[in-house]
């Protein structure tokens, strides 16, 4: 229930109905005492423990919002007790840990969904759909430009990896969705300025090629000075017979969501978007309570996602070492 988690209790949840809250869990009481002033929870709702609260409510499923090296843990707590989870991203801090996860839901016929928000905004959807349906003919480059200003504090003061692991992961599995194939190889460069306050790299670029030919260049910053982007960075995709360009999820939600063509003869035409019922968290959140509704794999089911996770790793491994890395679909990687 720290700032993230509140946000979830005021913002996101009140929108789906399809679920009902019966607790809300932190260790820390003075994270209670802010959860329940910021969102009027009651007091009788709010437990320090999840053994706890699981003995109290008799839950279905579980919310994870807590910061990355508790993911694994507390998950497994909650697969342990037969519930499902809707759980943040990195779902697992390496590949192994989180194909443990997903072996362990599957054992226990439990959901394990990831929230991947971003998949969940008009432009990603209209996106893929187009890549699909191949009415540009043939992808063969892409190039993502994430900018943004932060000043180091908070978790990113003390993160390994600020940028690679806890930004660029929704950039990377935006092309898998996107792209609908598998990344083979990256090279990637990750650092920070002397004046940054960072507890790890802010800046980062990568080419990812994927199959099919399809290369991909990356460059995103913590610490511009330039013009921001949207979280969803700024996106030029060429095409055999035009480009596109697209950017989604500003601050306000779907309202920049925008998509538009570039032919060959130089026409340009703005795309009339999808409706989506309910765009970023409300959207994985309705998509997990659909899933456990109807037994069926959430989209970003934690066995879809350990693609994201591996491509993910290559990067951080790439940016280590300073060395072109492979990624073979089994998610193992080889320097090369």
């Amino acid at each position: 229930m720290g700032p993230h988690g509140r946000g979830w209790a005021k913002q996101v949840i009140p929108e789906v109905k399809e679920v009902d809250v019966v607790g809300y869990v932190d260790t820390d009481p003075y994270a209670l005492d802010a959860l329940r002033e910021v969102a009027n929870v009651p007091a009788e709702k709010c437990f320090e423990s999840m053994k706890e609260a699981i003995a109290a409510t008799q839950p279905q499923a579980a919310l994870i919002t807590t910061a990355l090296p508790s993911h694994v843990a507390v998950t497994k707590a909650a697969l342990d007790a037969g519930l499902h989870v809707l759980i943040e991203k990195p779902f697992a801090p390496t590949l192994e840990a989180a194909q443990k996860l997903v072996d362990m839901a599957a054992d226990r016929n439990l959901v394990l969904m990831v929230s991947q928000n971003y998949r969940f905004f008009p432009a990603p959807r209209a996106i893929s759909a187009l890549v699909r349906e191949a009415k540009l003919g043939e992808l063969f480059e892409v190039s993502i430009d994430f900018r943004r200003y932060s000043p180091g504090q908070g978790r990113h003061a003390i993160e390994e990896q600020p940028l690679l692991v806890d930004m660029s992961i929704h950039h990377f599995d935006l092309l898998r969705l996107i792209l609908n194939r598998q990344p083979e190889r990256i090279y990637c460069e990750a650092w920070s300025p002397e004046w940054a306050t960072f507890g790890g790299p802010s800046v980062g670029v990568a080419s990812i090629a994927f199959e099919g030919g399809v290369v991909v260049s990356y460059r995103g910053s913590w610490v511009t000075s330039g013009p921001v982007t949207p979280w969803a960075g700024e996106w030029r995709m060429e095409f055999e017979h035009g480009e596109l360009f697209w950017t989604s999820k500003d601050d306000d939600g779907m309202l920049r969501d925008r998509v538009v063509v570039r032919s060959r003869n130089g026409k340009t035409r703005t795309l009339t978007l999808p409706e989506v019922r309910r765009t970023g968290p409300s959207g994985t959140l309705t998509e997990f309570a659909n899933a456990i509704e109807m037994g069926r794999e959430p989209e970003t089911s934690g066995r879809e996602n350990l693609g994201t996770i591996a491509l993910v790793e290559a990067a951080v491994e790439s940016a280590t070492r300073h060395e072109l890395v492979a990624i073979s679909r089994s998610g193992e990687r080889l320097a090369i």
